[in-house]
């Protein structure tokens, strides 16, 4: 499958998402994941699909017993699948999700990758810089980055606009 497919198909569901007579009633969980699970059929791809809520978000995450979402499973895709799925949920809610998409364990993957930015940031701090900037990322991640900052004893504050916004660590 190329991304051209993976593109064309992502299309139809949030057309099907916003069409009218919807019913406004659904929760955002059943919204997500129908909008996900129309996705993975016209992908001709399988997996099972899983709905948490943590602290007031919903968190869909997207398994299978191969690799037959690796394709969707690469940090880009998934943050545009996410946002996506937001849009169509919002088609029909008319309220803003915070949905947290993970397709084939990307969150754990990227949580680690994180977590390893972090640990190469407080090493230059302690080797004498006075701060270290982190690459620009998405507002959940710059959270958990946060988190992953204080709890090692240090600082973060995120800087910049847009796109640009990153994350900088100090003492």
């Amino acid at each position: 499958m190329t991304e051209q497919d993976i593109a064309d198909a992502v299309e139809t569901p949030a057309e099907d998402a916003a069409a009218p007579g919807a019913d406004d009633s659904r929760d955002e969980a059943d919204i997500a994941a129908d909008y996900i699970e129309e996705l993975l059929d016209i992908c001709d791809l399988d997996g099972d699909i899983e709905i948490e809520e943590r602290a007031g978000r919903v968190y869909l995450s997207v398994t299978d017993d191969g690799d037959a979402l690796r394709v969707l499973s690469k940090p880009d895709t998934v943050s545009a699948l996410q946002e996506l799925t937001r849009i169509a949920v919002q088609a029909e809610t008319g309220d803003f999700s915070r949905l947290i998409l993970d397709v084939g364990g990307s969150r754990d993957a990227r949580a680690s990758e994180l977590q390893r930015l972090v640990d190469t940031a407080i090493e230059r701090i302690e080797a004498g810089s006075t701060s270290a900037s982190l690459p620009p990322m998405s507002s959940y991640e710059r959270k958990l980055v946060h988190d992953l900052v204080a709890e090692k004893g240090f600082h973060s504050e995120s800087e910049g606009e847009g796109r640009d916004r990153h994350t900088v660590v100090t003492r």
